[in-house]
């Protein structure tokens, strides 16, 4: 009988414990890369959403060292990056419909390639999406005055939609996005 109670205790203990840990990791704020979002205002009740993970640099060179030039990066950290669109949008030329994406990105230092993807849902890495493509988009480089040490994505109003901007370290990648 002893033994059956001690086995109950010790089950039920471990149980709570798993549940304390858990809930902690369900708590994404507290995660070394926390959640963030963008968003542009279209005008009309039309937006674009962003949500993302945004990883600190904390020293490291990133993109170009820890993430390999010409490799598919997360765009982010943690959770596939999403991109939510209440309407049709042309995003550096190329249609996209109105829906839920994920962004990814190949940096190379002339040039990044963003990545829009059908597929959502995913961790985001390895990037095993290909066929699920929506489009492939070059995005414009420039180089900061000072290193931006938490990965950023933002959307700067533009006259005829948003410039959706991403920034980390000394790099600085934009792409225009116009409502249609």
């Amino acid at each position: 009988m002893k033994r059956t109670v001690a086995f109950l205790a010790v089950g039920c203990l471990t149980v709570g414990m798993m549940a304390l840990l858990g809930s902690a990791q369900m708590d994404k704020s507290k995660r070394p890369s926390p959640p963030a979002k963008a968003t542009c205002d279209l005008g009309g009740g039309k937006t674009i959403t962003t949500d993302y993970s945004s990883p600190r640099l904390k020293g490291r060179k990133m993109i170009g060292g820890v993430e390999p030039y010409g490799k598919v990066w997360r765009n982010g950290a943690n959770e596939a990056t999403t991109f939510v669109t209440t309407t049709d949008v042309m995003v550096g030329g190329t249609h996209v419909p109105a829906g839920s994406y994920t962004l990814f990105v190949v940096p190379n230092p002339d040039k990044w390639t963003l990545i829009i993807n059908k597929k959502t849902g995913e961790w985001g890495i390895p990037y095993e999406y290909e066929s699920d493509e929506l489009a492939r988009v070059d995005m414009k480089l420039s180089t900061l005055p000072s290193p931006v040490e938490n990965f950023t994505i933002a959307y700067d109003k533009t006259a005829t939609g948003c410039t959706l901007r991403e920034e980390w370290d000394t790099t600085r990648a934009t792409v225009d996005i116009s409502k249609m």
